[in-house]
């Protein structure tokens, strides 16, 4: 078994291949959003809450607590695929210490990489509709150009996948993650993947790599 944490930009399909990875080997795919929701209703969900509801990032404080927390959790006694977390080089050392504390090691960061032109491409082409169906012009196109299969009505362009818009996600995360991607180079723990070719192809590699 092996404990994984999985980097990408907006747009890389590391959440996708996330889950692939977790079927493949049999560990439990834990993303920040599960984190968040297996914490709704208790103390540390709602202190996340405050800080989502006013449009803040959840501080590494109440991040680290809530990832202390879910790795107490018996899917995680053997193994673990991370994917949103770390964020941080805190993040990044708290997360060393948890391992530490429970007599496990992290075995691999997987860095997917693809250029910031095929992520502005794939993440501009979402369109999504009021009744909450969602498209992608190139890899799930409605059947109708513009128009939602489900009700009939209009699809729009969320403001955050407007072109400029992206742009400023891209930058913000190289800004966030470059840190963590030289903090797990300098460990040797880091493999890099090319995310620009098929769904199939990334997975095949990232497997390759796992199973090294």
């Amino acid at each position: 078994m092996v404990n994984i944490i999985l980097l990408g930009p907006p747009g890389s399909g590391k959440g996708t291949q996330a889950a692939l990875l977790s079927g493949k080997l049999n560990a439990p795919h834990i993303s920040t959003g599960d984190i968040l929701r297996r914490a709704a209703g208790t103390e540390l969900g709602s202190r996340a809450a405050e800080y989502m509801n006013r449009g803040e990032l959840v501080p590494d404080s109440v991040m680290i607590e809530m990832i202390r927390d879910r790795f107490s959790q018996a899917d995680c006694a053997k193994a673990f695929i991370l994917d949103g977390y770390p964020r941080t080089i805190p993040q990044a050392d708290a997360l060393a210490d948890i391992l530490t504390g429970l007599d496990r090691r992290l075995d691999l960061v997987l860095n997917i990489e693809v250029p910031d032109a095929e992520l502005i491409t794939r993440l501009s082409a979402r369109r999504v509709c009021e009744c909450g169906a969602t498209y992608h012009l190139i890899f799930n196109p409605p059947e109708n150009e513009g128009v939602c299969d489900r009700c009939g009505k209009r699809l729009y362009q969320r403001d955050d996948d407007l072109e400029e818009s992206i742009k400023n996600r891209l930058s913000v995360y190289k800004k966030q993650t470059q840190p963590l991607i030289d903090y797990y180079g300098n460990m040797g723990t880091l493999v890099t993947v090319d995310g620009s070719g098929s769904i199939e192809q990334i997975a095949d590699e990232i497997c390759a790599a796992a199973k090294s």
